[in-house]
C-alpha cells in the first residue's frame, strides 16, 4: 500500500464505517514519509511498538457513525501488515542499522551541565573564554565538529 487513504479504504472492507473514520490513524502510521520518502522511514512507527504509542496518542478506539467501536489496535496491525507482511518490533529495525562514529561522540559533560545550571551557579560554572560549549550549530553536522574528545568509548565503535 502507498497511501493512507488506501489503507482506509482497506479498513472499511475490514470493518465497515467510512475511509474517513480510519484515517488519522493510517495517516499517523505514515507521518514520517514527510522526512524520508523510501521505505526506511517505517522504521520510526510501523512496528509493534509504534501500534502501542498510536494507542497512547490517538485513544483505544476508532468510532464510527454508527457508535461501533474499533480498537486503533487492529487497525495499526492492519496497516503494518499490509505495508511489511508482518509485525516486527522496534529490535527488528534497529539490528540493521550499521552504527556510524557520529553515533557515540560524546561531549564533554561538564561543559553541557555549565549550560543548564540556574543563574546564580552560572557564574562559577560556566566555560572560561578560552572554552566554549562542545553544542552544535544548526550549521554543524557531527561529522564536521572538531571540539569533541576522544574517549574509548568514541573509538571503540
Amino acid at each position: 500500500m502507498a497511501d493512507p487513504y488506501h489503507h482506509a479504504t482497506s479498513s472499511v472492507r475490514n470493518w465497515g464505517g467510512k475511509p474517513e473514520d480510519y484515517l488519522k490513524v493510517h495517516q499517523w502510521f505514515d507521518e514520517s514519509k514527510a522526512h524520508f520518502l523510501d521505505p526506511r522511514h517505517r522504521a520510526l512507527r510501523h512496528h509493534a511498538e509504534g501500534i502501542a504509542l498510536c494507542i497512547q496518542i490517538l485513544g483505544p478506539n476508532v468510532i464510527l457513525e454508527n457508535g461501533t467501536k474499533i480498537p486503533v489496535r487492529w487497525v495499526g496491525e492492519q496497516h503494518v501488515r499490509e505495508d511489511l507482511g508482518w509485525i516486527p518490533t522496534v529490535k527488528d529495525w534497529l539490528q540493521h542499522i550499521t552504527p556510524q562514529k557520529w553515533m557515540n561522540a560524546p561531549i564533554r559533560l561538564h561543559k553541557t551541565l555549565a549550560l543548564s545550571c540556574s543563574p546564580s551557579d552560572q557564574a562559577s560554572a560556566s566555560p572560561t573564554s578560552s572554552e566554549s560549549p562542545a553544542i552544535p550549530t544548526s550549521s554543524e553536522s557531527p561529522s564536521t565538529r572538531t571540539d569533541t574528545q576522544s574517549s574509548p568509548a568514541a573509538t571503540a565503535g
